[in-house]
């Protein structure tokens, strides 16, 4: 059964970019060599902020909407209560 994650990663220019993922280390790969997104392509380098286990994909997508509506308030006190875990 695949996995999924959850994340938030604080870009160079000091601004959130959140999305979801299956193998969250090979996807901060793509965020860091800029194949991954427009938007922090011009933002490098990015750095991992928050991650979250999803039970499914669509639930993984599911949470990474409902992040994404938050205020950058509530992102960054979202990142300050978990810090990252390892995927695994």
């Amino acid at each position: 059964m695949r996995r999924y994650w959850v994340y938030i990663i604080l870009c160079s220019d000091g601004s959130l970019y959140t999305g979801y993922t299956s193998d969250v280390k090979r996807r901060l790969v793509q965020h860091n060599s800029g194949r991954a997104s427009r938007y922090t392509r011009a933002r490098l380098p990015v750095t991992l902020a928050y991650l979250e286990r999803a039970s499914s994909q669509g639930s993984a997508l599911r949470r990474e909407l409902k992040i994404k509506k938050l205020s950058r308030s509530s992102k960054l006190l979202l990142c300050s209560e978990r810090l990252p875990k390892r995927p695994s």
